[in-house]
């Protein structure tokens, strides 16, 4: 079956405002992002992909951009279902608020059991999401064959719960994985059981350093990303 490269958007407007963005249309990626996407396709020039697939969403679509642009012959689809967890009510909110909800305990320590006021559960987003790689996987392979590759772009819960999925980990461990901004990983599925191949890689070590030292790279994305509820409001 097909490997999939999943990529994180870049930093985004709403990562450096401390903003949990969720689906609010209109977020972008901010200069950094910006910078992020456009060393893509230099990192992936390696691999040959077969399809690129995106969530709908403005920052993953300025995302891969700079990849569509320098490989003119390949394909983007849409795919709702690796949309952002639909947040609801949370949705637009400062993360600093957030962090006194008592549902935000929950989303950090029993997301299984976590589901946002007015959006949805955090078991249906992982759901829709793993329903919809497993479609790829098919589509994929029956066109391009099982040494085929595919590019997919999304967000940090979407990712991570893919990644809880492939190693057999029940989503309640799913927030003890990180997915930086732009970064990527990859997952090669097979007849019986996925492997990761790489997590989360950014070909940087800065994130790595002391909050103090880091806050000058992509810090910012992980205390104030759209995705923080499943990553960054929990973060040290």
């Amino acid at each position: 079956m097909p490997t999939l490269i999943l990529v994180r958007h870049g930093r985004s407007t709403a990562n450096t405002s401390g903003v949990l963005a969720g689906r609010t249309p209109g977020v972008s990626l901010d200069e950094r992002g910006a910078a992020q996407a456009a060393a893509l396709p230099g990192r992936l020039s390696a691999l040959t992909f077969a399809e690129a697939v995106s969530s709908p969403l403005q920052r993953c679509r300025e995302t891969l951009q700079p990849l569509l642009d320098a490989r003119p012959g390949l394909a983007l689809h849409t795919e709702d279902r690796i949309s952002e967890c639909d947040y609801g009510d949370w949705s637009g909110r400062k993360l600093a608020e957030l962090s006194d909800e008592p549902l935000m305990k929950v989303v950090q320590q029993h997301p299984s059991a976590a589901a946002f006021p007015g959006g949805e559960s955090m078991r249906a987003m992982q759901a829709r999401a793993v329903e919809a790689v497993r479609d790829w996987n098919t589509r994929i392979e029956a066109e391009y064959g099982e040494d085929a590759a595919y590019v997919m772009c999304s967000h940090g819960d979407i990712i991570k719960a893919l990644v809880a999925d492939a190693l057999g980990m029940h989503l309640d461990l799913f927030q003890r994985i990180q997915a930086d901004p732009c970064s990527v990983t990859a997952i090669r599925y097979t007849r019986l059981r996925p492997f990761l191949l790489r997590l989360g890689d950014t070909g940087d070590f800065a994130s790595l350093a002391p909050r103090e030292q880091a806050i000058g790279a992509d810090a910012a994305g992980d205390t104030g990303t759209d995705a923080a509820v499943g990553g960054g409001a929990g973060a040290p």
